[in-house]
């Protein structure tokens, strides 16, 4: 069984090397993806490289969607091995890979997050329900029966019990899955809330209903969520959308606004009682496994008790770890690497 697997790793070893040669010089796992996940894959990578003997895993932080294309380009050393995602992957994300011969994908679904809008403690907090959120932050809105380009420039003129100050919102960019669930989770909750949207077609619905104005009001700061954090403690009027986790290690100098009545916590998102929870991913190369030194065993650390289990160090840093019957699930998976199939993104 042994020799059977040492052989089959050999022929993919070679399959790889003949598409990519010149490229397969690299003994150091290469990592990309979400902003929201790059946080806590960091600290995994640095525990990974500190008690084995393979290089610590090299991270960029290009946004989910960002990441999912670079990893989807294809086999090879000059692609990535791991994308991480603070969404799942989408279908046409999923064909492209396959279309790029990035046939064998292994998912790993390894906590929760929740998204919040945040402000400085100095600042006016905010209590809002989600239609309000979207009349604020929709690219359009229905004025007398007409979805027209969002007239509100204050809060107050969206509710007079909102803050009588412009709209000012900071948060990620369209490559970011931060910004996919906020559209989805959050906007588009909101405008489905309004009578109106009840008869939007289904194009007409995402592109309404899922649209962040472009105006000014709401302003995108790339993916590093810890400029934003850095912003609102200097402006008392800005708003920020960004994960819970970094609301969780700024506490002391940052406040969450109240959504739908809900104050996000760990047990909130945790049980999907907080209405902008979402879940977080990694996605792993599986042609590069036996390759790029380290692979097998990194996702093993990830998906160790000593990092995901509830006294692990990942919990310490502000995943939302997952129950203790899904974490077996994942350590199976670690070492079973079954393969995503598109019925399961469907």
């Amino acid at each position: 069984m042994k020799l059977n697997k040492a052989l089959a790793t050999v022929a993919l070893a070679g399959s790889v090397a003949a598409l990519s040669a010149p490229a397969m010089a690299r003994d150091t796992i290469s990592i990309v993806g979400s902003s929201t996940v790059y946080p806590f894959a960091t600290v995994v990578a640095e525990r990974f490289g500190t008690k084995t003997d393979f290089s610590t895993p090299k991270l960029e932080s290009t946004g989910s969607g960002g990441g999912l294309k670079l990893f989807c380009q294809g086999i090879g050393t000059q692609h990535p091995d791991i994308t991480n995602a603070s969404r799942r992957m989408k279908t046409s994300e999923f064909e492209l890979c396959q279309s790029n011969g990035v046939k064998d994908i292994t998912e790993f679904r390894i906590g929760s997050d929740g998204i919040v809008i945040a402000s400085s403690k100095d600042a006016e907090n905010l209590d809002l329900t989600l239609e309000q959120l979207f009349l604020a932050l929709g690219s359009k809105v229905p004025v007398n029966g007409k979805w027209v380009a969002n007239p509100n420039k204050n809060w107050s003129d969206v509710d007079a019990s909102l803050p009588n100050k412009p709209i000012r919102v900071m948060g990620p960019p369209p490559t970011s899955g931060t910004r996919d669930s906020f559209n989805e989770l959050a906007l588009a909750a909101g405008c489905d809330e309004l009578p109106e949207a009840a008869n939007l077609g289904k194009d007409e619905h995402a592109s309404i209903c899922e649209s962040v104005r472009e105006d000014g009001a709401f302003i995108e700061a790339g993916e590093n969520d810890n400029l934003i954090v850095q912003k609102l403690i200097g402006d008392t009027g800005m708003y920020g959308v960004f994960g819970y986790s970094f609301l969780e290690e700024n506490a002391d100098r940052l406040q969450a606004a109240t959504l739908n009545g809900k104050v996000p916590t760990a047990e909130a998102i945790a049980a999907d009682d907080y209405p902008v929870a979402r879940s977080l991913f990694f996605y792993v190369k599986k042609a590069h496994v036996g390759v790029v030194p380290g692979i097998a065993e990194y996702v093993g650390e990830f998906t160790s008790n000593a990092a995901m289990g509830q006294n692990g160090y990942l919990k310490d840093v502000g995943l939302i770890v997952p129950p203790r019957a899904d974490l077996m699930e994942l350590m199976d998976k670690a070492e079973s690497m079954p393969n995503l199939t598109l019925g399961e993104l469907k």
